[in-house]
């Protein structure tokens, strides 16, 4: 029995494997960046419907079509008996928002089943990120206030991001971001929203019918049994659903949590005859519904402020809204960058070799866009206090638009980066319905590749010789023509 010798040329050394260090905003796995395309695309078209609501719903509030325009949105309609005489711009925002929520819900969930919070350490960055973007822009609200002698009733409003309205602005300006990061603002935007229902939750609750919240806490544990039994028919969840958004308001908790709730309950994972799992089926049916008709609706009867010299001034004079201005400008932009750079600085990861700092601030900067959510939490922070909130809902407006100035001014520096990097994503030269990038260790893509490049081979040779014949042809027909004009 021999031995083999560290020096023994007979057989190469191998050497250990160097561990890599982990990336962060890499390329997803090609499943995940499909849906994430799909959810996008009808984000986009709903964020496009959302500018559109919001201009129309400032041109009502600043020409003639104002009276009409107040009268319609405070009319009230429902039952009284049930505690649901509400106005139409109370319906937009507590009714028509936990459609939004729900399909929140639903993404919270198949994030942490089967997307990027599955995985502790993939999810540290959105987690952190979302965070970081979330507590500077309260902090910078709070230090304005301070200096400024004003109130920190609203220190929340600044902390939210509008996955939609951020989207409108890409499609605006024609930028397309590579996938990863499409993919990060799309989970920062769930995440930033499951910290938003929780402060919805936490800090504006108001007194607690016990009575109302038990019989909405039945009709959870309903629904979820009614779930795990399989029981399939939207005559039933629909109605019951109603039921338990109709007990939540009731019982002082904010309606939209009740939303949330059932979207949580669904399952998000697939089983092996399934193509998608219930909660990515409804929330495809759904989440047309939220992005194009219920956030449209709480944007044209909540956007509505009127602006004046007076008002736009003191959006930047009064600690509040200059506040929640800052907060949304600067405060959301350095939050997210600052967390994700802790994030790699801690964890030792590194960046995405395709990308660079700048790419990930000016995302960051884009997370400033905090229009729906931050309009809502305003209206709930000043609730009885008319004219303040009217001054904080254009504060989020001036905030969101500014931010959105910025993204743009960041992102157009690097869109011909941008664009290549997509093109080079969605590049598929097999031509079988995969792109390349996703198949550079399968043998047969290469041979498929091999039998193009080797066909469009075949196709120039046989161009070359047909160049050939006919340079030959014009040679002897040039040649035969010199000796018939030649003397005899």
């Amino acid at each position: 029995m021999c031995s083999v010798l560290p020096t023994d040329r007979r057989f190469p050394i191998v050497a250990a494997p160097i561990p890599t260090r982990r990336r962060i905003l890499g390329r997803l796995p090609l499943p995940e960046r499909r849906y994430v395309a799909d959810a996008l695309r009808t984000e986009t078209v709903g964020g496009v419907l959302l500018l559109i609501a919001t201009v129309v719903a400032l041109v009502c509030a600043n020409t003639p079509l104002q009276d009409t325009y107040d009268t319609v949105r405070n009319f009230h309609i429902g039952p009284a008996a049930l505690g649901l005489d509400l106005s139409i711009e109370h319906w937009a925002a507590d009714g028509l928002l936990a459609i939004f929520f729900f399909v929140a819900g639903i993404e919270l969930k198949r994030e942490l089943v089967a997307g990027e919070l599955r995985d502790p350490k993939a999810a540290a960055l959105p987690v952190v990120a979302a965070l970081c973007g979330m507590a500077v822009p309260a902090g910078v609200y709070a230090l304005v206030n301070v200096l400024g002698d004003g109130s920190l009733t609203g220190w929340a409003v600044p902390t939210a991001t509008d996955i939609a309205f951020a989207l409108a602005v890409l499609a605006v300006i024609g930028t397309s971001l590579p996938s990863a990061l499409r993919a990060f603002l799309l989970t920062l935007a769930v995440v930033d929203d499951l910290f938003a229902i929780l402060i919805i939750a936490i800090f504006f609750t108001s007194d607690l019918n016990f009575l109302a919240l038990g019989g909405a806490f039945a009709g959870l544990a309903l629904f979820w049994l009614l779930l795990r039994m399989n029981v399939k028919g939207w005559y039933v969840y629909v109605p019951l659903a109603l039921a338990i958004w109709a007990l939540m308001y009731n019982s002082g908790v904010h309606a939209t949590i009740a939303g949330v709730a059932m979207g949580l309950m669904l399952r998000c994972t697939r089983h092996d005859d399934e193509e998608y799992s219930p909660g990515e089926h409804i929330e495809h049916l759904v989440r047309p519904v939220s992005a194009g008709l219920a956030v449209p609706l709480f944007a044209l009867f909540s956007a509505g402020v009127t602006i004046t010299g007076k008002s736009l001034g003191d959006v930047f004079t009064e600690p509040v809204t200059l506040g929640i201005v800052l907060g949304l400008v600067v405060g959301k932009a350095v939050g997210v960058f600052g967390g994700t750079w802790l994030t790699a600085r801690f964890t030792r990861a590194e960046l995405n070799e395709d990308l660079t700092w700048p790419d990930v601030l000016a995302v960051s900067s884009l997370a400033g866009i905090g229009f729906t959510v931050s309009l809502l939490i305003g209206e709930l922070a000043f609730e009885g206090d008319a004219a303040l909130t009217a001054e904080v809902k254009a504060a989020v407006l001036a905030g969101s638009l500014i931010a959105a100035l910025l993204a743009t001014v960041l992102l157009k520096l690097r869109v011909r980066k941008y664009e290549a990097l997509l093109a080079e994503e969605e590049r598929d030269e097999d031509g079988d319905g995969i792109p390349d990038v996703y198949e550079q260790d399968d043998p047969e893509h290469h041979l498929r590749m091999a039998a193009i490049h080797e066909a469009k081979a075949a196709e120039y040779r046989a161009r070359a010789e047909e160049a050939v014949r006919r340079r030959s042809e014009a040679e002897l027909t040039g040649a035969s023509r010199d000796d018939g004009d030649s003397p005899a």
